[in-house]
């Protein structure tokens, strides 16, 4: 991960639109809404008590026959790809997402209005910066049994590639590119979904697609039309008379691009890539992409970024002069040898602090922690790390020598590898949320040589000594 020279940006208003489900065929009323800084994007079911909240998350795809069905404690919402590729397409990076309603509603089975609607809203920066991951390494998911595949490789920026072959004569074999996320609106965001005649048939057959017509997808004729056909088609689309046109799809629309199905699918892959949870530099390659290869390479990759986010190692210079030295550090701190545990604060801001220790064989622990093998306490690990974090802690009171911090809870303490004599701890801690009367909450973590050694959840209090 890394961070952005750019702000973070939501909605400057809330702006909503209203139409059908393609598959439930229910109407529905969307509201797009502003959210706050980190926020990500995120679905509310307003119609249900409660209002529950499903993230936008790819470990919440349950199903993904016919779109990217996503549940949480049972509640669901489908078919989230094409309004989740047009936030994503204009760089929004939070957003709340209102329905009344588990289904989107289809509008022309792009994502052009939602667009539209979200530009007509207006954009506000934040304060935040964006964070990106940045592809260093390639990385794939391959579905074995259709031979889907989808791959992200290194690049400047985020751009995709989608190749399709359905083995039919009728669409034959299509490619679409986007060289930069930026071009989204004016190349990709107006390309329809679409469908075969066969799997119009079985659809229809089983109750779906109730809110379809033909505005709203692409129909191949890959089979002849037979009159009983012909009549489910009228039923279904409301049409007194059904016609081919002769690029080989149904009438009542003009192809907006020769390669619109490889544009769409192009569409479903960024939406579906949102699931990530962050901004992806790196070029994507779908071949043959659908739901399923798209969302199982969004929980893999998810994993990877979560992971390397976790792991992710603070680098600086050792040599330059530290925020904060020993001296300094005693000026805050009570704590004096020999359980002074900090040598040097390495970077101070408002959220995060990085502090080092420097561990010889002269620590007086190693003599019998343990004679011949000297291993660092854990114990003393975590109490380093604390030092570090108290140094963040008395940093937001104005006379922090009148101050002291005392331990409340110590949660999910992971002790990786082992400290020993000769080696540089490097602490990370960051607040988990504002402290609010005293009590701070830090995640914590300790390396060694760009590993990750320990790790907890601190929670301590800030109080004043005259009331001790």
């Amino acid at each position: 991960m890394t961070s952005l020279d750019i702000k973070q940006k939501t909605i400057a208003k809330e702006v909503s639109l209203s139409g059908v489900g393609l598959h439930t065929g229910k109407s529905v009323t969307m509201t797009f809404k502003p959210a706050p800084e980190n926020y990500g994007y995120s679905f509310i079911r307003v119609d249900l008590e409660g209002k529950p909240l499903i993230e936008a998350d790819a470990n919440y795809v349950v199903t993904t026959q016919r779109g990217t069905n996503l549940e949480k404690h049972g509640v669901t919402i489908n078919t989230s790809e094409h309004v989740l590729a047009a936030l994503v397409g204009l760089g929004i990076d939070n957003c709340i997402i209102e329905l009344d309603a588990s289904e989107p509603p289809i509008m022309d089975g792009s994502s052009k209005f939602f667009v539209e609607k979200l530009e007509l809203a207006g954009f506000r920066e934040q304060e935040a910066f964006v964070e990106e991951y940045v592809v260093n390494d390639i990385i794939t998911y391959k579905d074995e049994k259709t031979g889907s595949e989808i791959i992200v490789m290194p690049s400047d920026n985020y751009q995709l590639t989608t190749m399709v072959d359905f083995g039919t004569n009728i669409l034959g074999t299509q490619n679409a590119s986007i060289d930069d996320i930026s071009k989204f609106k004016s190349e990709i965001s107006d390309a329809r979904t679409f469908s075969f005649l066969h799997e119009i048939e079985m659809l229809l057959d089983n109750g779906l697609i109730k809110g379809g017509d033909l505005n709203n997808a692409i129909v191949y004729v890959d089979k002849e039309l037979s009159p009983e056909t012909m009549d489910k088609l009228r039923v279904a689309f409301g049409k007194d008379d059904i016609s081919v046109k002769p690029n080989g799809i149904l009438d009542n629309l003009n192809l907006h691009h020769p390669n619109e199905a490889a544009r769409h699918k192009l569409l479903d892959v960024i939406g579906d890539l949102a699931l990530v949870g962050t901004r992806i530099r790196g070029k994507v390659i779908a071949n043959k992409p659908g739901h399923f290869v798209n969302t199982q390479f969004a929980k893999k990759l998810s994993k990877i970024i979560k992971l390397e986010k976790r792991n992710k190692v603070p680098v600086f210079d050792l040599l330059k002069k530290p925020v904060k030295d020993i001296n300094a550090i005693m000026e805050v701190l009570p704590h004096r040898p020999p359980f002074l545990f900090v040598d040097k604060i390495l970077d101070l801001t408002e959220n995060r602090v990085v502090g080092l220790k420097n561990v010889t064989m002269n620590e007086p622990f190693f003599e019998g922690h343990f004679p011949g093998a000297p291993v660092m306490p854990g114990v003393l690990i975590v109490e380093a790390m604390a030092q570090v974090g108290g140094i963040l802690a008395l940093s937001k009171v104005p006379d922090p020598e009148n101050y002291l911090t005392y331990f409340l809870k110590i949660n999910n303490v992971k002790f990786k590898k082992q400290v020993n004599p000769g080696d540089t701890l490097i602490f990370d801690l960051t607040l988990d949320e504002p402290i609010r009367r005293g009590i701070c909450a830090m995640t914590g973590k300790a390396f060694v040589n760009g590993a990750l050694v320990t790790e907890a959840e601190l929670m301590a209090q800030i109080v004043k000594t005259k009331n001790i």
